[in-house]
């Protein structure tokens, strides 16, 4: 059996309000195959946004650790940090995040050229076209349409191809039909690359697809189903 590629170990989260300590997060424990597709399901409130910038190393712990193949990322500074997230990690925010003065192109291209890559544009160039937007390569965020837009960050997530993907409500701010088409992509990207996929969603279609659900209730693990 392979080694997990994501071990999430003891991982509490607080935050302090007008009220004292509230707990996000408590004692989160699993962990994550090569390969696997897992779904993190629950209620608005429920800790998953969180826990998910946390296995990015977007967030911090309170206690506990994120290993991310083989290497724990809070025992690094944040420059090492985001040095492995940038080498293994792609992250699909429900918001894009695209660079709004920058095309669709340069939007894919940004992170080959943080990573020094000569191939850059080519390989930007293909990604895009693999999407189905070979034709809107030069077109700004701002006239592309959600599903367009959803569709560029996806190909910017993948382009580096990383060992996971994590993805925050993929669909949240799309129609049906687009959001049905996004899923299917990346599930094919998925299958393609082997890369791990970690989705946050509500959409119990959308999670019933994955290989295990994870529920997250009142900042704990209150089940896993498997497939």
């Amino acid at each position: 059996m392979s080694e997990p590629i994501i071990v999430v170990d003891r991982v509490t989260k607080q935050v302090h309000d007008s009220s004292g300590v509230l707990t996000i997060l408590h004692e989160i424990d699993f962990s994550l195959a090569p390969r696997e597709s897992v779904a993190i399901v629950g209620a608005s409130g429920s800790g998953k946004s969180t826990l998910l910038g946390i296995i990015a190393g977007l967030d911090t712990p309170t206690r506990g650790t994120v290993r991310l193949a083989g290497r724990d990322l809070f025992s690094v500074d944040e420059d090492a940090r985001a040095a492995l997230r940038a080498a293994k990690v792609g992250f699909v925010f429900q918001s894009f995040q695209l660079m709004g003065n920058l095309t669709a192109l340069e939007n894919v291209m940004l992170p080959l050229e943080l990573q020094g890559r000569s191939d850059a544009r080519k390989a930007a160039t293909e990604m895009l076209r693999r999407v189905g937007l070979g034709e809107r390569l030069g077109h700004y965020p701002r006239v592309l349409s959600g599903g367009e837009q959803q569709r560029v960050a996806l190909a910017r997530a993948f382009v580096v191809e990383p060992a996971v993907l994590l993805a925050d409500e993929p669909t949240g701010s799309l129609d049906f039909a687009t959001g049905e088409k996004v899923m299917e992509l990346m599930f094919d990207l998925n299958r393609e690359r082997g890369t791990t996929l970690v989705l946050v969603t509500h959409d119990r279609g959308i999670a019933g697809r994955c290989d295990r659900q994870i529920r997250i209730e009142a900042g704990r693990v209150a089940a896993t189903i498997a497939a």
